[in-house]
């Protein structure tokens, strides 16, 4: 009896992984059905604005720096991204790159 119930948990688990794997990774949809859709992206997607506001922009501006973030659509691994920047004030030299800083999207039901 241990058997058969091991052996239908067994086959249970072989068609729930067969249905995650291959449902929602080839059918178009899917996973939009299921779980929603992505949040549209932000209006500024792409361009460079001044960093006044925040602390680590408060502290650039003492040292004489400007700092400036952007998000950025990576459409390949379909990803959004806070990229931040230091430049120079009177040469306008960037002098310093911030690490990428991954922004988390909402699903949004429909």
């Amino acid at each position: 009896m241990a058997f058969i119930i091991g052996f239908l948990v067994a086959v249970a688990i072989i068609g729930g992984l067969l249905y995650i794997l291959v449902i929602h990774r080839e059918v178009p949809g899917a996973v939009e059905q299921r779980f929603g859709v992505l949040e549209s992206l932000p209006e500024d997607v792409g361009k460079w604005k001044e960093d006044t506001e925040s602390d680590e922009g408060k502290a650039a501006a003492q040292r004489g720096l400007r700092r400036e973030v952007r998000t950025f659509h990576d459409v390949r691994a379909n990803k959004l991204v806070r990229q931040a920047r230091i430049r120079n004030r009177a040469t306008g030299e960037i002098t310093h790159v911030e690490p990428d800083e991954p922004v988390r999207r909402k699903r949004v039901r429909s």
